[in-house]
């Protein structure tokens, strides 16, 4: 059974069919959050502590780090951002990181300071990228994201894109690295734009789990993009890819519908055995104390009686 091993300082993971949906928080990320991306710029990191903690609290069973503030002179400005916003992050939260940037240095950098095993997020089928990710993850002996698409762009046809996966699969293993340690990306395409998006997913899923035999990820709100009420539409997608067979996702833990789609997929999959999380997770345990309590039971009681004697009153 493929299984991804991912690490913090003190905790081990694994990424696989047979675990729970691994829910990769994708908060500290300043990609269209200006306020971030402006404070992280400054040296402020008082939204990323916030959003670190709140994720983790939220469910999340690993985070994503982004420190691409700017297009001006990445490979100078970030390394640094990245390097710092790491030592801050792993240092507050244990849980499993993944660094994620399309700065080559800025990758380096931040495997040199991070602790366990991260998630590289990512390499691309392109032969630039092939060639200046792939030492890094046999040197640092950590897993990558690896995204479908190449020098052609992405492709509309899921079949070039699985071609994508594949070539990425046998590239890495030239290098000594296995396919348990490739998590693809398939690319999920918005449903507003493309209306066999959902299905073009569902069955490169079943291909890579079946043919690949590699774990899967995705940016699971790419599927509602510009559309109204988005949640409810990734809320719906998550059962659907993880019933396909996609192990993780990069998404916002933070959004109740979202996550407690995710518990309950783990439960109807096998991966919650005895329902055990699902129960934690949302049983009403202020009820359960009141319950145990002397007297509660009577108590609830005379007010059940007296709402049905008040009911019959009323009907006569």
């Amino acid at each position: 059974m493929t299984r991804t091993i991912v690490a913090s300082a003190k905790k081990e993971i694994a990424i696989g069919f047979d675990q729970p949906f691994c829910v990769i928080g994708e908060r500290i990320n300043p990609t269209g959050r200006k306020k971030l991306a402006a404070e992280m710029a400054e040296g402020n990191f008082e939204t990323v502590v916030k959003d670190a903690l709140e994720q983790v609290a939220a469910g999340a069973t690993m985070l994503d780090v982004n420190a691409g503030v700017t297009a001006v002179n990445p490979n100078e400005t970030e390394p640094p951002l990245l390097v710092k916003t790491l030592e801050i992050v792993q240092d507050l939260v244990d849980v499993p990181l993944s660094i994620d940037s399309s700065v080559t240095a800025a990758i380096e950098a931040g495997l040199k300071v991070a602790k366990g095993r991260p998630l590289v997020n990512s390499v691309t089928g392109e032969e630039e990228k092939l060639e200046a990710i792939l030492p890094l993850i046999k040197k640092y002996n950590v897993p990558v994201v690896a995204i479908s698409n190449d020098e052609t762009g992405i492709s509309e046809d899921p079949d070039v894109r699985f071609e994508v996966a594949k070539k990425i699969v046998q590239r890495a293993a030239d290098y000594g690295i296995p396919a348990h340690d490739i998590v693809v990306d398939p690319l999920v395409m918005p449903i507003g734009a493309m209306g066999t998006a959902g299905q073009q997913v569902f069955r490169l899923l079943r291909r890579l789990r079946e043919e690949l035999k590699v774990n899967t990820t995705c940016g699971l709100s790419n599927i509602s993009f510009g559309l109204p009420h988005r949640h409810g539409i990734n809320a719906a997608f998550i059962p659907m890819v993880i019933a396909s067979g996609m192990t993780s996702a990069i998404m916002n833990p933070c959004r109740p519908q979202e996550m407690e789609m995710v518990h309950a997929a783990n439960v109807l999959n096998g991966t919650d055995p005895n329902c055990t999380n699902w129960i934690m997770t949302y049983r009403d345990h202020g009820a359960a104390a009141s319950a145990g309590a002397p007297g509660a039971t009577d108590a609830g009681a005379g007010r059940r009686r007296g709402g049905r004697e008040s009911r019959r009153r009323a009907q006569a």
